[in-house]
């Protein structure tokens, strides 16, 4: 294997989270422990790095590998922030009270994941996981557990619960759910709930074969759909945290997509708070409806004739 792919082998032994076990992680481990492409990991040793002059330039001279720099606060925020919470680097170690956003900071590879890395591809290498795993213990698992925390829970009418992955989107998924359809939907049912993890969350399959959406490509639908029987109305709503609004390009294609749905289609674009609303008023599609979780008791309604109607 090439050092970079050893790398990479390193940090998933040492339990960190999928997304710290992709190349630009392989790379700054390698600089962190000064190792080149022909050098043993058992020659490692411990120097701080500042992240532009020192991470990225190592990984440029000794991996002829490019970044822009501009990536500097992702090798800070997505890498070396993860690698501080799961013990195999320190921040600012020779000057511990750097001020945060100090042009000094830097960081250097832990003692005792110096010791780990050393031991790779030696018959050590089992026992010196199993020292750092009880020492410092598995990120993975911790952002595992700290993830089901904090889901965010959705009710349904018939009282069950589904659990949405934690994020500002599904806080506002879960709050059209419970809030608008409570409000201006009364008696309806949800069809389709999606997640920022799974798509498919919720899917009333045969409500919406029956009603003549085609459930194979239900990935074009928006966020949610509630669907009122007894006046035969379809909610479409976008649950909006920074981008996709109800715009009338994005009606052409659900109105393409639906042409078999005889049912009356209602646009909804929901937004969080007003600060949110205001950043996409220019988008939204004239005749479509606007809810702002912020003021859940009130409706704004884009032109037009009707207040909450098919189109």
């Amino acid at each position: 294997m090439s050092k970079i792919q050893e790398a990479q082998v390193i940090l998933r032994e040492l339990g960190l989270p999928d997304a710290q076990q992709n190349e630009i992680s392989g790379y700054t481990l390698l600089a962190l422990c000064n190792i080149k492409e022909n050098d043993k990991w058992s020659k490692a040793f411990r120097q701080s790095h500042g992240v532009s002059k020192g991470i990225m330039n190592f990984i440029s001279e000794n991996y002829q590998k490019e970044y822009a720099p501009n990536t500097r606060e992702t090798f800070r925020r997505q890498v070396l922030h993860q690698f501080v919470q799961a013990g195999i680097a320190d921040y600012n170690p020779d000057i511990p009270d750097l001020p945060v956003n100090s042009p000094r900071a830097h960081y250097a590879i832990s003692e005792i994941a110096l010791e780990t890395v050393k031991s790779y591809r030696t018959r050590n290498w089992k026992k010196a996981l199993e020292n750092f795993t009880s020492k410092i213990g598995v990120l993975k698992d911790k952002y595992s557990k700290d993830r089901e925390m904090s889901r965010v829970p959705l009710k349904l009418s018939d009282g069950r619960v589904l659990m949405l992955s934690p994020g500002k989107h599904n806080e506002v998924q879960a709050a059209v759910v419970e809030e608008f359809a409570s409000r201006f939907a009364q008696g309806s049912i949800l069809l389709y709930a999606g997640d920022t993890e799974n798509k498919d969350l919720h899917i009333d399959k045969e409500t919406l074969e029956k009603i003549g959406i085609p459930i194979t490509e239900h990935s074009k639908l928006p966020d949610i759909v509630i669907y009122d029987e007894s006046k035969n109305w379809l909610y479409l709503i976008e649950a909006v945290t920074s981008h996709g609004p109800m715009t009338p390009k994005r009606i052409v294609e659900l109105e393409e997509f639906m042409k078999n749905c005889k049912a009356g289609k209602i646009y909804v674009s929901a937004f969080p708070d007003f600060s949110e609303f205001k950043k996409h008023t220019t988008e939204i599609a004239w005749d479509t409806e606007v809810w702002i979780m912020e003021f859940p008791e009130h409706m704004i309604h884009f032109n037009g004739d009707r207040f909450l109607g098919p189109r």
